[in-house]
């Protein structure tokens, strides 16, 4: 029953904030306070920027701009970074306000796209925004939803393009992960979008606990008296679990009897049979994935979700948990899922099922088992997502893509291991990375609490994973940089000069120009410094700065002199170096063994360090170093080396030695030291001599203070230099975005796509290219490289500029396509290498090299071949297949456009028909 108190708020709501109470009433629960403050905002006219763990609800700040705009009759975009993600939200808002009011643009998909809402990826906006169009009148608010996602080193600058170009009387609702520098971005928002509220919301709707999982047991990872498990993170220093810390000494004692077992020199025989147990007789587990599951199992902690950084990994987990007979359904609940799958995917053919694995991925369903991947097809991903939501999948494998937007919440989640491949090396996880991984542990309106469960691995500190969950998330750094589609896009809008003032505008050069403020300041004060030391140095006698720059001039030509006859000094000890043989008696100069030795070896191995192996008096054998020879070494005498002669033998060595003993005897040393030099008057020794005579002359020489003028003077010549360093970081700093924008024009123009400020013919097929290889795609479209292939043969051409290898698992091509395919792909690649250098000439480097891996697939599946045989000759995963054949869809549309009314553009048209069939069409027509 709501109290007095309560309703007399509720009805001070309606009177100042109506569109916020009439929406709350929409909702089952009451709002948050930072979404009704967000929602407020709004209905103000301000934008926000909600930053919010999570799983906190953030989405329905959204949602409410969506509502205010359809009860003003105005437009409402909600934007996303996924496609995956523009469907869920797409059927939340039919479900909520009806289909004739929501719309879906995607690329691949258009769905009532003129409607009062409108759900669609950022790029589909930001297209739009250049292009002009006429769905873009009466906008009045766009939501941004996972604005985080500007960091993307790909495809970041979207989000700042929009933010930037978004018309002013549209107010942008942005949606973010909890980031440490929220409140920065916001700061940006307010520059670029005008009277902008950021809010940050800490705490999490359902507390989040931390555990470690040892063997069968599950330890709390923190002392719980000392933790806030509602906070988004734990406060660093939070006291680790007394019991955790005991089972990482067992394990380190472990680790080290382990070692001692293997020690020849301990005296024990062979390894230990039980390599994890410890001094005190217990053991340290690792526990497997079935211990894991049946642990969560009978501690009420299912659905979980466990995050295993291998597809193969996630794969094999599930057949673990099959082969150990593990059920998690009821009877029921395995009916269901049977239904569910049969209607998700009743549209697929029973052949490709088969090719797919389909009935054994039903069987682990069945179970209550999924794994979650980039490799699976999209309907058996969305089916999984959908068991998953309504309780029905128990477990899910997943590598961290599932983290990464789509609302599929759980009670706990498990992490595996604490680093993962990141396609160059195994990497740590970062705070961020692990925070966004856990933080889909506890769902809201189901659970009272949520568990985040590491697993226990060998060496493992549990003050670093504590590290992890302690630390706040990562800070918004842009990614923006300006394309060569970009750059024609706004040259053709606003022109060169106001493109440059826009670019000026970015989050990337908001953070330069910040970090600039700092250098300034430090800039500023070194120079005020400086005028306080020249006045210290000041002499009564004369100007002594001129006098401390003789001084200083003097010291600086003696030291490149030195430095001159250092490095020749250098390159005559190399080159003596490399003319030794084997027997040859000469002098070590310096170093340990500096004296007479006998070249074994004169390791050439390395032309520019010899390193030879000498025997010296001492019965010493050793490989000597380029630093024992400072100055150049000759052969004194000759000695013979026996051919099979071992410096570990100390026979041989002693044998060697004492033959070399006998032949050095009457041997004069010449006891050269390593700095000594021939007594040559050198140009330099001309030039001291001509600037101290200037020196004596000067007045200043015979002031009596002038030691203590030289130290002031000396101040100020060091803070001089490292004024000079700021001042070229600052400037190194300012500017930054508009000159890369300068060079880019400057390459376009070269190319003939800007006249000025203008955007030639060829500079508008540019413009409606948006792909990572644009100017690639552009070029050839103008070379004609593509003109003469048929459809098919064009799919295949152009599926090198969207293929990218970045994994072993990523396939290449089994053999290469026909002739004609084989020659575009060769004219594509001498073209790119003409651009390459052109960009180094200008310092740019935005054009990776064309990418022929997947030409034959894509060749292949244009020409109606079957996908069992595409998918066993590329080895690709059915999900990796349709992925790419996607976004192969999008460039080929792209180069249709481009193409004009060319023969061209009908047969791009014509290949994106034969590329859009079977599982691919299916798979669209999901979306």
């Amino acid at each position: 029953m709501t109290s007095p108190s309560e309703a007399y708020s509720k009805f001070r709501a309606s009177r100042t904030h109506p569109a916020v109470a009439e929406f709350v009433d929409l909702y089952p629960f009451g709002l948050d306070e930072f979404q009704t403050r967000a929602c407020r905002e709004i209905e103000d006219g301000n934008g926000v920027l909600v930053a919010a763990p999570t799983g906190s609800g953030k989405t329905v700040v959204g949602e409410f701009a969506v509502h205010l705009a359809l009860r003003e009759g105005r437009k409402c975009f909600y934007t996303t970074p996924i496609k995956a993600l523009s469907n869920q939200k797409y059927h939340d808002l039919v479900e909520r306000y009806g289909a004739e009011n929501v719309g879906l643009l995607t690329g691949d998909n258009a769905v009532n796209g003129e409607a009062p809402v409108v759900v669609m990826t950022t790029e589909v906006l930001r297209n739009m925004i250049y292009a002009s169009s006429r769905t873009l009148l009466q906008l009045g608010y766009v939501v941004m939803d996972e604005v985080h996602y500007l960091a993307d080193r790909s495809r970041g600058a979207v989000w700042e393009e929009v933010i930037i170009h978004l018309p002013e009387s549209v107010q942008v609702v942005s949606l973010s992960a909890t980031v440490s520098n929220a409140e920065e971005f916001g700061e940006w928002l307010q520059t670029v979008r005008g009277a902008t509220t950021t809010i940050v919301e800490e705490k999490r709707p359902v507390p989040l606990y931390q555990h470690v999982m040892v063997g069968r047991r599950i330890l709390d990872l923190f002392a719980s008296s000392d933790v806030d498990a509602s906070a988004g993170f734990v406060k660093e220093g939070a006291p680790v679990n007394g019991e955790l810390l005991r089972v990482a000494r067992d394990d380190f004692a472990s680790a080290r009897l382990m070692r001692d077992r293997r020690s020849p020199r301990k005296g024990r025989p062979g390894a230990s049979k039980n390599p994890r147990s410890v001094g005190n007789g217990r053991r340290v587990w690792i526990p497997s994935r079935v211990d894991v599951v049946q642990r969560l199992e009978r501690e009420n902690l299912l659905p979980a979700i466990t995050f295993i950084f291998s597809r193969a990994g996630c794969d094999a987990a599930v057949s673990q948990l099959l082969q150990a007979n593990v059920r998690l359904t009821t009877p029921q609940e395995r009916d269901e899922i049977l239904e569910v799958a049969r209607e998700t995917t009743r549209s697929i053919l029973p052949e490709d099922l088969r090719v797919l694995g389909y009935h054994e991925m039903v069987e682990a369903l069945s179970r209550g088992i999924a794994s979650h991947h980039a490799g699976l097809l999209p309907a058996f991903k969305h089916l999984v997502e959908e068991l998953f939501v309504r309780g029905l999948v128990k477990i899910v494998f997943a590598t961290e893509t599932l983290a990464l937007g789509i609302n599929m919440p759980a009670r706990t989640v498990v992490i595996e291991k604490l680093s993962k491949w990141n396609g160059e090396s195994h990497a740590d996880l970062s705070p961020g990375e692990y925070t966004q991984l856990t933080g889909r542990a506890g769902r809201r309106g189901l659970d009272v609490e949520g568990h985040a469960v590491v697993l226990w691995q060998p060496g493992m500190n549990p003050s670093e994973v504590a590290g992890l969950a302690s630390t706040r998330t990562y800070p918004l750094r842009s990614s923006f940089r300006p394309s060569y589609n970009m750059a024609v896009n706004l040259v053709h809008q606003f022109g060169r000069e106001r493109s440059r003032e826009l670019l000026e505008l970015s989050f990337a050069q908001f953070q330069a120009d910040r970090a600039v403020v700092g250098l300034a300041r430090q800039l500023r004060k070194a120079e005020e410094a400086l005028d306080g030391y020249r006045e210290a140095a000041t002499c009564h006698l004369g100007d002594f700065m001129e006098y401390a720059s003789l001084r200083r001039e003097i010291s600086d030509v003696e030291k490149a002199a030195a430095r001159a006859r250092k490095a020749d000094r250098r390159a005559e000890a190399l080159a003596s170096l490399a003319g030794l043989r084997p027997g040859d008696v000469i002098e070590v100069p310096a170093g340990k063994f500096s004296g007479w030795a006998v070249v074994v070896d004169p390791g050439l191995g390395n032309p520019d360090e010899p390193r030879p192996y000498v025997v010296t008096l001492d019965r010493h054998a050793r490989r000597l170093a380029p630093m024992d020879f400072p100055v150049p070494v000759e052969a004194r005498t000759r000695l013979k080396v026996p051919r099979n002669f071992n410096g570990r033998n100390p026979t041989m060595r002693r044998d060697l030695a004492m033959a070399l003993q006998g032949r050095v005897k009457g041997l004069e040393r010449t006891g050269r030291q390593p700095g000594s030099r021939k007594g040559t008057y050198a140009p330099e020794d001309e030039q001291v001599d001509a600037l101290r005579r200037q020196l004596k002359s000067h007045p200043c020489h015979a002031c009596p203070d002038r030691e203590d003028h030289s130290r002031w003077a000396e101040r100020w010549f060091k803070l001089s230099r490292d004024s000079d360093t700021l001042r070229r970081r600052v400037e190194n700093r300012t500017n930054t975005v508009a000159r890369t924008f300068d060079r880019v024009c400057t390459v376009l123009s070269a190319l003939g796509y800007l006249e000025g400020d203008e955007v030639t013919e060829r500079g508008r097929h540019l413009m409606r290219i948006y792909s990572e290889l644009d100017l690639v795609a552009a070029e050839a479209l103008r070379e004609g490289i593509w003109d003469a292939l048929t459809p098919a043969e064009l799919a295949g051409a152009l599926s090198a500029l969207v293929f990218e290898t970045r994994r072993a698992d990523d396939g290449t091509a089994p053999r290469s396509a026909n002739a004609a395919v084989e020659q575009a792909l060769l004219e594509t690649r001498r073209l790119w290498r003409d651009l390459d250098a052109l960009e180094r000439d200008h310092r740019l480097e935005f054009l990776r090299q064309p990418d022929p891996g997947f030409a034959w697939a894509a060749w292949r599946w244009a020409e109606g071949d079957e996908l069992d045989g595409i998918l066993l000759e590329t080895g690709l995963a059915a999900g990796d297949f349709v992925r790419l054949v996607k976004q192969l869809l999008d460039l080929v549309g792209q180069v249709a456009d481009a193409a004009g009314g060319t023969p061209l553009r009908r047969s791009a048209k014509e290949a994106a028909t034969l590329l859009r069939r079977g599982v691919v069409a299916l798979s669209m027509a999901g979306e």
